[in-house]
């Protein structure tokens, strides 16, 4: 069994160029073997064998196309980078084993020591770990910003800055930057602008067309959908995504062939998925600002959101996960959560399944107080990342919520 084209990292089929992001999620990036199979095969190999010494020799010097060795060439994790590509309309993308996993590599590939990386306040608790604990190890110094607040991010500005770092929206606030704003920020001062796509998918928005210079995702999220595993990727220029190829190649955080498959799955259903979130999330979010107990709702899809305006602009629409504020703290908080019995209590999210949590007390827990204060994560704070259940039936589980308060 052979595959009919070499494994690439880049672009998609000529013919799909122009075709709608349901298509492209269906359609892009399968290479069929000789055996012509309508789905995806699951390479379990780890090496390739070469039908000469000349051959091998010029696959591995880069001379010829084709693949090496699966920890950085396999035509399952091909497939799924090249359909990633094409739904963030990247010229390549690099595949890796987790979200973070994604985030650090694009760090490693880009930063050198003595550089300098804004990252914002509001981002997931386990990349203000990376940025704050690891990166200054590695000799790159981090300054935190207001997410919201243009001028934070150009008074941060440094001669040695390379790196701009986002959410939008953000983890779990729903709070955003403006892209165009913050790329033209970057670019001027000879920087990266680097954004984890992960609440929107490229189904929302698509952050390369808006001026960004990287895409991260968390696959494990909205890409697979069902929470059946784990994964990452990024999304750029061929020219990015070489140093990425390269640092992938060295030390190999990279995507197994069988969550590849998987991903490559999810993604199939992805923009149907992601507007039944959408309907959910919305429909949800005006109902709990209506409900007793509940002081604040933070949903960028609500009129009276902030930054409701910008979300329509650069969103196609406003996501899935909405979080909430319940009178009485963490104490409050904890009782509306133990009172539910429908929704799953999990940090996770992007899963058909409907997930809630305490982020003080998970996601964020490893920030100090001061830093959660600052990033918005207050104690009587809930997240919840809407599922596709009836929404009838969440608005009856809430009520359980809302009646242990």
């Amino acid at each position: 069994m052979t595959v009919n084209k070499a494994e690439q990292r880049q672009g998609y089929d000529a013919e799909l160029e122009g075709c709608a992001p349901q298509t492209l999620a269906v359609r892009s990036g399968q290479q069929r073997t000789d055996v012509h199979e309508h789905c995806e095969p699951i390479f379990t190999t780890s090496s390739y064998v070469f039908r000469t010494a000349a051959e091998a020799a010029a696959v591995f010097s880069g001379e010829q196309p084709g693949n090496v060795y699966s920890r950085y060439t396999n035509p399952t994790v091909a497939a799924f980078e090249q359909r990633m590509a094409a739904l963030e309309g990247g010229e390549a993308a690099v595949a890796t084993a987790s979200g973070m996993a994604a985030i650090l590599s694009v760090c490693m590939a880009h930063l050198n020591q003595g550089d300098h990386v804004i990252c914002s306040r509001s981002v997931f608790g386990t990349t203000t770990t990376v940025f704050s604990k690891y990166m200054p190890k590695m000799g790159v110094e981090v300054s935190f910003v207001d997410l919201v607040d243009p001028q934070s991010w150009e008074a941060a500005i440094r001669p040695n800055t390379r790196m701009l770092f986002l959410e939008t929206p953000s983890n779990p606030l729903s709070e955003l930057a403006d892209l165009k704003q913050l790329s033209q920020l970057a670019h001027t001062n000879n920087a990266l602008l680097v954004v984890d796509n992960c609440f929107c998918t490229p189904v929302l928005q698509q952050p390369l067309k808006l001026g960004a210079d990287i895409v991260v995702h968390s696959a494990t999220k909205y890409i697979d959908g069902q929470g059946r595993c784990v994964g990452g990727v990024a999304i750029g220029s061929a020219e990015h995504m070489k140093e990425l190829t390269l640092f992938m190649r060295a030390c190999g955080p990279s995507l197994s062939p069988f969550n590849a498959w998987i991903l490559l799955k999810g993604i199939e259903t992805l923009p149907l998925r992601i507007k039944a979130h959408c309907e959910n999330a919305g429909e949800l979010a005006q109902w709990l600002q209506q409900q007793p107990g509940i002081s604040k709702v933070h949903y960028c899809g609500l009129e009276d959101h902030p930054q409701h305006q910008l979300a329509k602009q650069q969103q196609n629409g406003f996501g899935g996960v909405l979080a909430f504020e319940v009178e009485g703290g963490q104490e409050a908080a904890w009782r509306f959560i133990d009172s539910t019995r429908l929704v799953s209590i999990t940090a996770n999210l992007g899963d058909a399944r409907t997930t809630i949590t305490h982020p003080a007390s998970t996601t964020h827990c490893r920030l100090s107080d001061e830093d959660k204060q600052k990033a918005g994560i207050v104690p009587g704070l809930i997240r919840v990342a809407v599922g596709l259940e009836d929404i009838s039936d969440l608005k009856k589980d809430l009520v359980r919520g809302l009646a242990g308060l």
